[in-house]
């Protein structure tokens, strides 16, 4: 009943190849996926089932959460005048609330707009002014900053409870297309001013037809944490869709260090456990590894995880991380490998559903041991809305991802950096994550990011920003000591020419390292 989601998709000649090849991605042309995500589950697992936990001891199980999706998509159409197709915008960290709410949303045939708790006025109001939601559902820890964009009509969690009380539970899904937008997530904005993708209905089950299906293969007896915010797919993904079709058993954590996170794994019986690198790192930094020795499965993704910290955990665990490169705009991970078809140092092959390949300079694709632009086609794909951006994502039918990678005779792909961190200095291409991992080993680092400095001579050179563990002073004795440890480790020609010490480094609030914070630093210096 209201267009806008789909008037605002790109034109359909910009949109990527979209391709259904395994007999789990066929569609009937009418999907609603929270009938397949809540209803289908209940009677297929029973309703006593465990579905959410906290480590508070809420449980959540699939009787309840259906019933409570029911009543808050009954609260949406009956009290809110919600109508399909408009736009939900949800705002809280990830707890049982929530995920009744995304469910009650799609239910109603509404489009969910899953947002960052950390995020502050100003951040929202350009998601609010490009998609255009009427009603948003909040915590009320959070509303502060929601309560100031007017043209949204406020419900916090706790009138919610209160007005899904009134409720019967009992809720026929609106008969929504499977090609209807059921999802518009925005870009993290690790690379500058974020994006809104628009996902369908048949879209949400297309990841765990894929990746859950065939590399995470969850099991009924499976209790999943995630660190990943709901607001970004992979979260979405880990702690939602996957065991919700599994069923599996989601541990909600609003946040947490890596520290704690290895004590809910300990003490909440945690199975699978999915975070970026950089907490696994941490992990081991702390030597609270043994704290994840009940997982079966780790997830890692976000991030390249480097190939020492996959072999210490490894080599102390037993546990052979599964890697995975996704994107928001194809909403989960389209090249990983699990178990035995993991090689160590390699992100793994396309998942069953995908197909991969780079590309050249020239949208030429190279052939084995060649880097270029990674590109991808599948049963998703880039549908940027309103974004003069979908031409540079979007090349020849292929989703261009932004990271460079080289495919090796077996066709397992080894990432290089991002595109826009790859460093070109006096003709050498310089891979950004070659040179942290480098820095990285250094015993008094904690943790380092390296951007491109524009220069005269060299057109770039290496800056390091780095942070040193506590009691370790950041001096140019100790910078040079860096320097020489990196040119020991690598090429001596990556190494940082600059080294600037800093107490942290600018992430966003998944945790995700910003980069062009950094690279704004250094181009500022340079004169006009």
């Amino acid at each position: 009943m209201d267009t806008f989601a789909r008037d605002h998709l790109p034109p359909p000649a910009l949109w990527p190849a979209i391709e259904f090849t395994t007999p789990e991605l066929e569609y009937p042309a009418r999907l609603n996926a929270a009938t397949e995500l809540i209803d289908v589950p209940v009677a297929r697992f029973g309703p006593g089932r465990p579905a959410l936990r906290t480590p508070a001891g809420e449980v959540w199980s699939y009787g309840e959460l259906r019933t409570r999706a029911n009543q808050v998509a009954q609260v949406l159409a009956e009290d809110l005048g919600l109508v399909p197709g408009q736009r939900v915008l949800l705002r809280s960290p990830n707890n049982p609330w929530t995920v009744a709410a995304w469910l009650g949303v799609l239910k109603a045939g509404g489009v969910a707009v899953t947002t960052m708790a950390a995020l502050r006025t100003r951040e929202l109001l350009p998601i609010v002014e490009r998609t255009r939601p009427s009603i948003a559902l909040v915590d009320p820890r959070f509303t502060a900053d929601v309560e100031e964009l007017t043209s949204l009509t406020v419900v916090d969690y706790d009138d919610l409870q209160v007005l899904a009380a009134t409720k019967p539970g009992e809720f026929a899904a609106v008969d929504t297309a499977a090609d209807d937008v059921a999802l518009l997530a925005p870009t993290s904005g690790s690379t500058g001013s974020p994006k809104i993708t628009a996902h369908f209905h048949r879209d949400v089950l297309s990841i765990d037809n894929t990746f859950g299906r065939h590399v995470l293969r969850l099991t009924e007896d499976d209790v999943v944490a995630c660190t990943a915010p709901f607001a970004f797919t992979f979260g979405l993904g880990m702690l939602v869709v996957f065991p919700l079709r599994a069923g599996a058993c989601a541990l909600l954590t609003e946040a947490g260090t890596p520290a704690q996170v290895a004590d809910f794994v300990a003490q909440q019986g945690v199975t699978v456990l999915a975070t970026a690198p950089t907490a696994y790192k941490a992990i081991l930094r702390n030597g609270v590894e043994a704290k994840l020795g009940g997982l079966r499965t780790a997830v890692s993704a976000g991030e390249h995880i480097p190939q020492e910290t996959w072999q210490r955990l490894h080599d102390r665990l037993g546990l052979r991380v599964i890697d995975g490169i996704g994107a928001t705009e194809l909403l989960h991970i389209f090249i990983s490998a699990a178990g035995d078809d993991i090689r160590p140092g390699s992100t793994g092959r396309p998942v069953p559903g995908y197909r991969a390949t780079v590309l050249g300079a020239g949208g030429e694709e190279l052939g084995p041991g060649e880097p270029g632009r990674l590109a991808v086609i599948g049963p998703v794909g880039c549908r940027y809305l309103d974004d003069e951006r979908q031409k540079d994502y979007v090349v020849n039918g292929w989703n261009v991802t932004g990271d460079v990678f080289h495919r090796d005779e077996d066709g397992y792909f080894h990432y290089h950096a991002r595109s826009d961190h790859m460093i070109v200095s006096s003709g050498y291409n310089i891979g950004g994550p070659e040179v942290e991992e480098a820095i990285d080993t250094h015993p008094d680092v904690l943790e380092s990011a390296v951007v491109a400095k524009p220069d005269d001579e060299r057109g770039a050179v290496v800056c390091a920003f780095v942070v040193l563990r506590e009691g370790v002073e950041g001096d140019e004795a100790k910078a040079r000591e860096i320097q020489d440890h990196v040119k020991r480790t690598i090429a001596p020609y990556k190494y940082p020419r600059e080294v600037r010490f800093r107490t942290s480094l600018p992430r966003n609030a998944s945790g995700k390292l910003q980069r062009f914070a950094l690279r704004k630093i250094v181009e500022e210096e340079v004169p006009a």
